[in-house]
């Protein structure tokens, strides 16, 4: 979703520099921040953790930004031309996580950074994750090659080097490069004139894996906003990437969180003035009479082009490497698009006949039926009941599409068809454990802070109940009462009319109550069959006989129980946000 194909850097007549956006990821302390000092020619104010937190911590707390710029490499076309690789540095600390996911949305090809004396630690697994979900291409940076002892050091390289290939080999990332270096050899405290070791190296596979990003500049504008500051005497500049679209000076832009519009005054890109940009460019935006205060980070846009939501329908797949079941009702950090917010879900799947359809990823269906989940279905996992009572789709067979509805605690603010992430951010960060639960887009957002009145009754989402109850005694050839389907005390006049079958094929209609206890009566209108007849007839006289003392009981059990009692079954469907819990039947 970042940097500009040929993006021009201030209007369209200027020399042509293509923007690509590489992420440095990785675990705490592998080196990420040295490393893109090391390979950048340009830092922005968000460069190499300039706020003071970051430098008294010494840990990267939010996305830092700098650019390479280099020659054009021959592989993205000929004529003169620049590569500018804009560097975003995210952060490695396990609870830093909302900001490498906001990081991972804007980013082209990701490096990811391996301490080469530690290898793959937690959060370089979720790093991992993230990249598979939201980027195309990978360059893996074994760092810190000059803590190896010299005599070993080839050894070790090519021992990691391997590890590494093999823990790539499931991933979309298979046989990418993977490259030694020393971003700062003698660490944080060495010299500045220390030269690194194998960063020349690293450019020319950074060149090498370089691509023409599919931009698009029509549509409406949207940028991700990673920082705000004031100029004196210029106004206020906010910093992001363009997400979509493009802008140019003079247009207004909204500020959806605060309901804002201001007009762009004038923009940068690292310290170029500029007059036009465009999806993937990293750009400051300058306005005016605006404090910076308002807004650390967001989303700004095309005046009312942006949806403020309270619940979403979203298509989403289980994140192989989470453990443990995915449960509806269940709470998950929620992140979309930039923001991350508490929310609640439910999960369904298409009802069974529709199992094996394509996915439609693009937009949701409210004019299908869809079958309620207890749980997101995966091997293994627990068909809900509603599933297996109606399982035409074979045994195991699992949906090609599931979907959930998500219950935001606060609203958000996201485009449409954003990436939606949900996660674990609870999980005890000292856990080896992925705590990336799922990834999904959002297909229908709801504005309407009543969406469970005005919005939810069009979500044909149902339950599939069954009840069993047993044939008491026949009253005649077309009439049978029945038992054990309700309790005493449920109200059976709203099951009148309800068809029900019994175990030896009949079909019946119930008719109403019958005396206190929750029996009922069932009319048969295809009349009882001969052999139904006899048995209830033999079933009725054992009952009868039972009763006149233990002996007799001994009696009874003692012989083969031939004569099975005769079941009911009543099978309906009900809608999940029906009003009215009407009782549905095919």
């Amino acid at each position: 979703m970042a940097g500009s194909a040929a993006a021009p850097a201030s209007g369209p007549s200027t020399p042509r520099r293509l923007n690509v956006n590489v992420g440095v990821l990785g675990h705490i302390d592998s080196g990420k921040t040295a490393l893109a000092r090391a390979l950048s020619t340009t830092s922005s104010t968000a460069a190499f953790d300039r706020a003071p937190q970051s430098r008294a911590r010494g840990i990267t707390l939010d996305l830092g930004f700098s650019c390479l710029r280099t020659s054009l490499p021959p592989h993205l076309g000929p004529g003169p031309g620049e590569l500018q690789l804009t560097l975003v540095d995210c952060p490695g600390h396990a609870s830093l996580i909302r900001t490498i996911i906001g990081g991972a949305q804007i980013i082209d090809l990701m490096m990811l950074v391996i301490d080469v004396t530690k290898g793959m630690q937690t959060q370089s697994a979720e790093c991992l994750v993230i990249g598979q979900i939201a980027c195309q291409k990978m360059v893996v940076v074994l760092n810190k090659i000059d803590l190896l002892p010299e005599g070993k050091r080839q050894a070790a390289i090519e021992k990691m080097t391997k590890k590494m290939q093999k823990t790539l080999e499931n991933t979309k990332f298979q046989g990418c490069p993977i490259i030694a270096v020393a971003a700062k050899p003698g660490g944080p405290e060495a010299p500045e004139t220390v030269n690194p070791i194998g960063v020349s190296e690293l450019i020319e596979v950074l060149k090498s894996q370089a691509y023409l990003p599919t931009r698009d500049p029509t549509g409406s504008f949207l940028m991700a906003i990673d920082h705000c500051f004031s100029i004196k005497g210029q106004g206020t500049v906010m910093t992001g990437t363009v997400l979509s679209g493009s802008v140019s000076l003079g247009d207004n832009v909204e500020i959806p969180a605060l309901k804002v519009t201001k007009k762009v005054k004038s923009m940068q890109m690292f310290h170029t003035p500029v007059t036009y940009a465009m999806q993937g460019d990293r750009v400051g935006v300058c306005v005016t009479q605006f404090d910076p205060k308002l807004l650390e980070r967001g989303l700004i846009c095309t005046p009312e082009s942006l949806q403020t939501i309270h619940a979403a329908v979203i298509s989403l797949k289980k994140i192989q490497y989470f453990r443990g079941a995915l449960q509806t009702k269940a709470k998950f950090h929620i992140t979309v698009g930039h923001e991350t917010v508490m929310g609640r879900v439910m999960f369904f799947s298409p009802a069974p006949a529709d199992f094996s359809k394509e996915p439609w990823e693009t937009a949701f269906d409210f004019e299908k039926e869809y079958l309620y989940q207890e749980e997101y279905l995966s091997k293994g996992s627990n068909s809900s009941e509603e599933n297996k009572e109606n399982d035409q789709s074979g045994e195991g067979q699992l949906p090609r599409q599931q979907w959930a509805l998500l219950e935001f605690e606060k609203p958000v603010t996201c485009p449409k068809l954003c990436l939606v992430i949900g996660s674990k951010l609870d999980t005890d960060i000292h856990a080896n454990t992925c705590r990336l639960a799922f990834h999904g887009v959002l297909l229908q957002g709801m504005e309407d802070k009543n969406y469970i009145e005005t919005f939810l009754p069009k979500l044909k989402v149902y339950k599939l109940k069954h009840k069993q109850g047993q044939v008491e005694r026949v009253l005649d050839d077309y009439n049978v009462i029945g038992r054990s389907l309700f309790k005493k005390e449920t109200n059976i006049q709203i099951f009148v009319g309800l068809k029900v079958k019994l175990s030896t094929g009949e079909d019946g209609i119930i008719e109403g109550g019958f005396g206190q206890s929750g029996k009922f009566k069932i009319r048969i209108p295809g009349g009882l069959k001969a052999d139904t007849k006899v048995l209830l007839t033999v079933t009725s006289k054992k009952k009868s006989k039972t009763g006149k003392g233990d002996t007799a009981k001994e009696d009874e059990s003692s012989k083969i129980d031939s004569a099975q009692p005769v079941t009911i079954s009543l099978l309906f469907k009900r809608y999940v946000f029906d009003t009215q819990k009407k009782m549905i039947q095919s």
